[in-house]
């Protein structure tokens, strides 16, 4: 039996993970993390960390007699988190801030409190398992049973010390079976929906929000591959790779966002077929089952949460990984994660930098 702490976000999968901790013998307690305090997020009912979530955690810690704690990150969201995200979208990126909070304040911090509450493991309700490699010496990241619910793409981050500390109880689980456990708990949680939504977005208004950073959209040219003007864009930050509605360009066939070009204020436009791209440099890369890359490897590799896996080759980079796919890949977009497997194992992952090697 161990001492562990759960981090519980008020959904229906900390909170049956908690239950499932306790089952195993473990001495829980849950804690939530205090980023926000805006009225606006109460109603976001998609999203995760709004207001209500601490109430809704702490009453699920209530239920399971679990002693309960609420961490004020707010400081600490701002700096890792917001800022972060700020600061990539003014390089012309595009961030995906989930993936900085697990790894800044989760799995920094939140186990920084974990240790000074005298906690050997913390433990989360990502859908993930972990499992040591004896011959190796390694902690491994494996793929959730639940493939559609697989979550160890938000983790590729994860350093082998954290790995040796941290317990994913649902790995074994499919949501039906967690949503039925919560049910027969008499969880108030069981139904309540998954959090979409970016937290510190009120209603998804990105350019509203960074301007209030001090990050006003600047209006630039929309041009051409050959560096045509086309147009004009309303600032860098209402656009994505890939983006065809809202160019304001009259044209017979359609444009699709294929670079932001923050040096020159630019939108690089061009076809549906021009967003194929064969390679990437991914940089700020960190492995899992290896301790680095040394040699051109065969794997699977995912450029966005939701997609699925397609095969790649990557090798090593003077300034990180060399990716390129087996087959073109459409909005291959710089800020985002790419993730790296082998089969069920997740050999590591890095940020897509840029799309010319």
């Amino acid at each position: 039996m161990a001492r562990v702490l759960l981090a519980m976000s008020g959904g229906v999968d900390s909170s049956t993970a908690a239950y499932l901790l306790q089952e195993m013998g473990h001495e829980v307690s849950g804690a939530t993390m205090r980023l926000l305090d805006d009225p606006r997020l109460v109603a976001q009912a998609k999203t995760c960390c709004s207001p209500t979530d601490i109430q809704d955690a702490r009453q699920a810690a209530t239920k399971l007699n679990c002693d309960f704690w609420v961490f004020n990150f707010r400081s600490l969201f701002h700096h890792e988190v917001i800022k972060r995200f700020a600061q990539s979208y003014a390089r012309g990126l595009t961030p995906n801030p989930c993936l900085d909070c697990n790894r800044y304040l989760k799995f920094r911090h939140f186990w920084e409190r974990a240790r000074l509450l005298n906690n050997e493991f913390m433990a989360t309700g990502h859908y993930a398992r972990v499992e040591r490699d004896g011959s190796k010496g390694r902690y491994l990241l494996k793929k959730a049973l639940d493939l559609s619910k697989d979550q160890s793409y938000v983790l590729y981050a994860l350093t082998q010390t954290e790995l040796a500390q941290t317990l994913f109880p649902l790995g074994q689980l499919t949501k039906a079976e967690v949503r039925r456990l919560a049910a027969s708990l008499a969880l108030d949680c069981a139904d309540k929906p998954d959090s979409q939504d970016i937290c510190f977005v009120p209603e998804g208004r990105y350019v509203d929000f960074l301007a209030k950073l001090g990050l006003p959209p600047k209006p630039g040219d929309i041009v051409d591959r050959q560096g045509q003007k086309l147009g004009q864009h309303k600032g860098l930050s209402h656009y994505t790779i890939g983006q065809r509605r809202g160019l304001g360009l009259c044209r017979p066939t359609p444009y699709h966002v294929l670079e932001l070009d923050p040096t020159l204020n630019r939108v690089v436009v061009g076809s549906f077929e021009d967003l194929a791209q064969d390679r990437a440099l991914i940089e700020d890369c960190n492995f899992i089952a290896l301790d680095r890359l040394t040699k051109p490897l065969e794997v699977t590799v995912k450029i966005r949460y939701r997609q699925t896996e397609v095969p790649a080759e990557i090798s090593p980079h003077p300034k990180g990984v060399a990716l390129v796919f087996k087959n073109s890949q459409k909005a291959v977009t710089p800020g985002q994660a790419a993730v790296f497997y082998q089969g069920e194992i997740v050999l590591g992952g890095g940020t897509i930098s840029r799309i010319k090697i």
